[in-house]
């Protein structure tokens, strides 16, 4: 059985509402128990284990130090290309945005990747949009493979594929796959991702279990935050990777808490998720996954990200860029601006032309960072929390 399957059969707004109606004493009894069920979970992201933050942060940040030792991994992101053919409301590289797109050539990657391993990262998430014409898993293997020999793991954020379509990318040298469901509301997903592959659900319900197939050796999921109700999303995810740890199990699971930023498009959240609530929401994760990787993301700003680091969270991503050529400026000659996926000139000197908010390239970004700080900046802060920043923890002749 799939987890499309088993997902049709949980009773996940039944929990929900367990988790709205919850008195003090079911969460007093969730936090007793060592082993934890989705129905534990949701209490402690009920409204009434808002009081036991505390106690559940000591808790959350002493279980995470005892499986994980006192080190938070760094990774950066390394965008491909921002051309896409689905349609997201919520995204900026969605297809109908004006916007300036261009896909980075092998070398140009490899430019990128080279600045990045300068900085000291040997951990790089490959991202793009999904669109056949300029990422088809050819090109995806070429720029894994260009990078593999410098860059110990290397990571895919792309369009889901069949197993057999990631295969090549795994003997390439690619590890790790990532990909979010974005909301696991399906009547909500129906609604935002209005043309294009992405709209089918349950084909991206699936993705990670074809990538485990396929052999990839980590897989990430999680939801953006800011479109269904957090609680819901959280129980979703939650059963996703309860499922993932027993039919995956030779694989790392990760789970990502990613917040919509603004993008182009200017989609507004339709629901809200606190500060307070994501600091509750990572230890009630913790609490039920010990084992499970932890991924804040430069969507944070930077001092909510040093207060979060402590209480769970075991990888982050740090000096970000969400536009291809962001690290170097590679790719900038070749930049076109679209409009409904269509090529469209501009006239010289137009002021989309014009490079803003520091990026290297004028290519637009996929949403605005929060913190912007230097690798070397956050890794700093990491030691002076009483941490120690990993760049590298993967070689691939550990399996020669």
């Amino acid at each position: 059985m799939s987890f499309v399957a088993e997902f049709n059969s949980l009773p996940l707004s039944t929990l929900v509402n367990r988790s709205l109606g919850a008195a003090p004493s079911a969460v007093r009894e969730a936090l007793a128990k060592s082993s934890l069920a989705l129905a534990d979970f949701a209490q402690l992201i009920s409204p009434a284990a808002g009081r036991f933050l505390e106690e559940m942060a000591r808790r959350s940040q002493a279980i995470t130090q005892r499986r994980f030792g006192k080190t938070i991994r760094l990774f950066a992101p390394l965008y491909l290309s921002n051309e896409c053919i689905n349609n997201c409301k919520y995204c900026g590289f969605s297809r109908d945005n004006p916007i300036l797109r261009v896909t980075l050539s092998v070398d140009e990657v490899r430019r990128e990747a080279t600045a990045l391993a300068a900085e000291g990262f040997r951990n790089v998430l490959l991202v793009a949009g999904e669109h056949p014409k300029f990422v088809s898993n050819g090109y995806l293997a070429e720029c894994v493979a260009a990078l593999h020999t410098e860059t110990p793991s290397v990571s895919l954020e792309v369009g889901p594929m069949e197993a057999a379509e990631y295969r090549p990318l795994v003997v390439a040298g690619a590890d790790g796959l990532v990909v979010y469901q974005e909301t696991y509301d399906r009547a909500l997903y129906d609604d935002l991702h209005t043309a294009g592959p992405k709209k089918n659900f349950d084909w991206r319900l699936e993705t990670a279990e074809r990538g485990y197939a396929a052999g990839f050796r980590r897989l990430g999921i999680g939801a953006l935050f800011g479109l269904a109700d957090w609680r819901y999303e959280a129980l979703c995810v939650a059963a996703h990777a309860e499922y993932l740890l027993r039919n995956c199990w030779k694989a790392q699971i990760t789970i990502s808490l990613p917040r919509l930023r603004p993008c182009a498009g200017a989609f507004q959240p339709l629901t809200t998720l606190t500060d307070r609530e994501l600091a509750q929401l990572i230890c009630a994760f913790r609490l039920m996954f010990p084992d499970l990787g932890l991924v804040l993301s430069t969507r944070e700003p930077a001092k909510l990200r040093d207060g979060l680091i402590p209480l769970g969270i075991t990888l982050i991503s740090a000096g970000s860029h969400t536009e291809p050529g962001g690290y170097t400026g590679a790719g900038k000659e070749k930049i076109h601006h679209t409009e409904r996926g269509r090529i469209v000139e501009l006239a010289a000197g137009a002021s989309e032309w014009a490079a803003t908010n520091g990026h290297a390239t004028n290519a637009t970004g996929q949403f605005e960072i929060a913190d912007a700080r230097t690798s070397h900046e956050v890794a700093d802060v990491i030691r002076r929390l009483g941490y120690e920043p990993v760049w590298k923890d993967w070689d691939a002749a550990l399996t020669v």
